[in-house]
């Protein structure tokens, strides 16, 4: 059904920076209810015991992080991906104590460079990543690129899975 609402294909620009002839538009399928729902009783089944928060980098995973969030009852922030210069300027929205152990949700990985900033602003904000669960790996190099970071991946679904 992922496939089926938001492969578009075409010519594009990732946010990577990379040329690519598809593309998965993550709001296509992160608005219809049945997959967000599905999505996020499927990242909640891959969250680790003793995991205190849920994490959600702007914009694309916070309704994902959400959705894991109702599905496994666990709580969740936002990480944003600057700092805001107005009211708090706060990088980290909702609540993140030092010393929790935190999975952190991500839509679709490319490169995996976002995920990799949000990892750095979880720890300084004094948390650990123990987990990344991305909903689809385009499988060009961002699980390595996380994992260098010392920290696992897991994919509810890669392109492979989609017949690509």
């Amino acid at each position: 059904r992922v496939k089926e609402v938001a492969l578009l294909e075409g010519d594009f620009t990732l946010r990577s920076g990379k040329k690519s002839k598809y593309y998965f538009d993550k709001y296509l399928f992160e608005t219809q209810p049945d997959i967000l729902e599905t999505m996020g009783a499927e990242i909640a089944k891959r969250i680790p015991a003793g995991t205190h928060r849920i994490a959600g980098p702007e914009l694309g995973a916070v309704a994902l992080a959400a959705a894991a969030s109702l599905s496994s009852r666990l709580p969740f922030f936002i990480v944003r991906n600057a700092k805001k210069d107005y009211g708090t300027s706060k990088q980290i929205e909702g609540l993140l104590k030092a010393g929790e152990s935190v999975v952190l949700v991500e839509d679709i990985i490319t490169t995996g460079g976002q995920v990799v900033e949000a990892i750095k602003n979880i720890s300084a904000a004094g948390a650990k990543v123990t987990k990344v669960i991305v909903a689809l790996d385009r499988m060009e190099g961002g699980r390595e690129n996380i994992e260098k970071e010392g920290v696992p991946v897991e994919s509810v679904l890669t392109k492979a899975d989609l017949g690509m």
